[in-house]
């Protein structure tokens, strides 16, 4: 590995550890992305990557950590979700920064949301439900209860720790990857609410997991000294690809890049890592944090945030996009 280079730009000025990011393309026809970052102080900075600073500030979570930030690609709308279980519904059109709608959450525990939206209304929601070791989906902006997803009478998962909905290009079914406490990854059918396949990746919970779905190829990672990479097949079959042994324990979430060259991990240890995704090669050790990192995220056009305790922000240009 070549010497990792510094970050091209830092983010400070949200005086709270950074919980969550996520890159917003903004307006259409307008080329600069936006950054959003969610804070422990239950805050949502809207950042200007050219001034490098917060334009906007949003604050919808009554002072309680912001966990999980995404925008919808319908039009100018965030969801952001809280500890003080809410689940908030923005409209950021034209600097409105709005409060449109809410969803109460039923779970205190630290999993994040997951939409499926392909384009105009309604759009998928997958939370964390009101049975510990249950995830609810909701048909959204009603609402609606689709189906609660208990786990089979003999499996004893424990909580779900991350969720991933997606959907196959080949067929209209929505599917739901999930990360439990117990350490395993599951595959659910939502419209069947059955698990397809279960799979052990770790002896930790899963904190954050991704999923390639060109490649049928997903990382995960967790408490533990390993990053687990897993497959699936035409039958709908997890299973693991292998595991990638870590200098030091601790992953909090785990991203791979939009072109599906890149994979970044936020590590408990201050560091970001980045590896090659076909190869799993380690790329470079992004070492500028002085606390945990949170999260990471990539911005269509290859850029890298992430996240730490030490409430900085670093941006990062690694192996542009050719």
């Amino acid at each position: 590995m070549a010497a990792p280079p510094d970050p091209q730009f830092v983010l400070r000025g949200t005086q709270s550890a950074v919980h969550a990011l996520h890159f917003y393309g903004g307006a259409q026809g307008q080329g600069h992305p936006l950054l959003l970052s969610g804070s422990l102080s239950g805050l949502v900075h809207i950042w200007s990557l050219q001034t490098r600073r917060a334009i906007a500030t949003l604050d919808g979570h009554g002072g309680q950590c912001v966990t999980w930030l995404q925008t919808l690609p319908q039009g100018h709308q965030l969801l952001s979700q809280g500890r003080d279980l809410k689940l908030c519904l923005w409209d950021l059109a034209e600097g409105r920064n709005a409060i449109v709608d809410c969803v109460c959450l039923e779970s205190v525990g630290f999993c994040r949301g997951s939409i499926l939206a392909r384009g105009e209304q309604p759009w998928t929601l997958a939370v964390p439900g009101r049975g510990t070791d249950e995830i609810q989906i909701l048909e959204m902006p009603s609402k609606t209860s689709v189906c609660t997803l208990k786990p089979e009478a003999d499996a004893k998962p424990g909580m779900p720790m991350c969720l991933e909905l997606w959907q196959a290009d080949s067929s209209p079914r929505p599917l739901l990857l999930a990360g439990y406490e117990d350490g395993s990854v599951a595959l659910w059918d939502v419209s069947e609410r059955k698990v397809c396949s279960r799979i052990a990746c770790h002896t930790e919970p899963v904190m954050g997991l991704d999923f390639d779905s060109q490649k049928a190829r997903g990382v995960s990672g967790s408490a533990e000294k390993a990053l687990a990479v897993w497959s699936l097949d035409e039958q709908q079959a997890l299973q693991v690809c292998g595991t990638h042994e870590l200098t030091n324990p601790g992953i909090s979430d785990v991203k791979i890049r939009p072109d599906r060259k890149l994979l970044a991990t936020a590590g408990w240890d201050h560091r970001v890592r980045v590896f090659h995704w076909r190869t799993m090669k380690p790329l470079a050790v992004l070492a500028f944090h002085s606390a945990v990192v949170h999260c990471v995220a990539f911005a269509a056009d290859g850029l890298l945030a992430a996240g730490s305790r030490d409430h900085r922000i670093s941006v990062w240009s690694l192996y542009p996009r050719s």
